[in-house]
């Protein structure tokens, strides 16, 4: 099979087994095979090209690959890390609480006193064994919680020791309105001895004292449960994951029906818990409330001080405002 073409007295003759090229133009003759070999020349150029090319691209896709593993391993040790640290720092100071809506954290909202009563009664039931309350007088009590009468009959059933006399003894006394809340115990090394080492801390600024205070002390209340498989506790303490540590010297001292309320209010375990917060918050700002009013009656006062300066300005300078001022140029 043969292939001709002729263009500018040039003949090309091809074959498939044989191909010679004859060109009649100036009397010069080549031979189709040199064209050929420089041809498979340059091709097996190209192929090592394409060659060299695709093992460049394989070795970048695996670099590529390599470094895509690396990045990886890395952001899963971080997360790794991450949750060790998140871990350690729950372990170290216990797990956070969750937030609750306090009706009396708003700016115009107060303390619901019968919430505070009922929680003075938790307290006096249960956490008073301990815990003392040496900020709150039994007069704080009054038109809060108790009637006068009602907080005088309460002190007249504690015997203070009071003194020295004339004699220079101490003697002891009914209470009266002008006491504090009596302590558990005499000092702190009959506290410490009496809680195998640990020291029940005083509650009136509780709420303050601790970070998220009212959440905190809520949730510490209702945390208890058993350990976790592989948490040891020793004995003596307790387990509670909001606790710093998570094993607490307090045993779980709240249990639905444990104390009986004065106005008949169901005392579920949350409800206790709820009422002795409310308690404690009060005690650590009794002036809370009085404060607030106070703020709104300072705002109401001062606006309305705004207005009346607003409207003065108005009036006096009005007048000067709305005059023309008319210049005679030819006199």
């Amino acid at each position: 099979m043969f292939r001709s073409l002729q263009r500018g007295g040039v003949l090309v003759k091809t074959a498939l087994g044989e191909t010679e090229a004859v060109m009649r133009q100036g009397g010069i003759t080549s031979s189709w095979g040199s064209m050929s070999s420089s041809n498979h020349q340059m091709m097996s150029m190209m192929t090592s090209r394409a060659a060299a090319t695709a093992g460049t691209q394989q070795q970048s896709a695996k670099d590529q690959q390599q470094g895509m593993l690396a990045a990886a391993a890395a952001a899963a040790a971080v997360l790794g890390l991450g949750a060790g640290i998140a871990t350690a720092d729950e372990a170290e100071h216990g797990l956070h609480a969750p937030q609750y809506p306090w009706p009396h954290e708003g700016f115009f909202s107060s303390y619901d006193h019968r919430s505070i009563r009922r929680g003075f009664q938790v307290y006096q039931q249960v956490c008073a064994t301990c815990h003392s309350l040496n900020q709150i007088h039994y007069r704080n009590l009054v038109d809060v919680a108790y009637t006068e009468d009602e907080v005088k009959d309460m002190a007249l059933e504690v015997e203070v020791m009071d003194g020295p006399n004339d004699e220079g003894e101490m003697f002891e006394r009914p209470g009266k309105l002008s006491d504090k809340l009596p302590e558990p115990y005499p000092n702190e090394e009959a506290a410490r001895f009496a809680n195998g080492g640990a020291y029940p801390p005083d509650l009136s600024l509780i709420t303050k004292a601790r970070h998220d205070g009212q959440n905190y002390v809520f949730a510490l209340l209702l945390g208890y449960r058993d350990p976790p498989e592989g948490v040891h506790v020793r004995e003596g303490l307790y387990y509670n994951p909001y606790f710093p540590g998570g094993a607490i010297a307090m045993p779980k001292m709240l249990n639905d029906d444990g104390v009986e309320y004065d106005d008949g209010t169901p005392a579920s375990e949350a409800q206790q818990a709820k009422d002795v917060v409310t308690f404690l918050a009060w005690a650590a700002e009794p002036e809370a409330d009085d404060r607030k009013l106070m703020g709104v009656k300072w705002l109401t006062a001062l606006t309305l001080v705004l207005l009346t300066a607003v409207y003065y300005k108005r009036w006096k300078w009005a007048p000067l405002k709305s005059r023309r001022v008319i210049v005679d140029v030819l006199n």
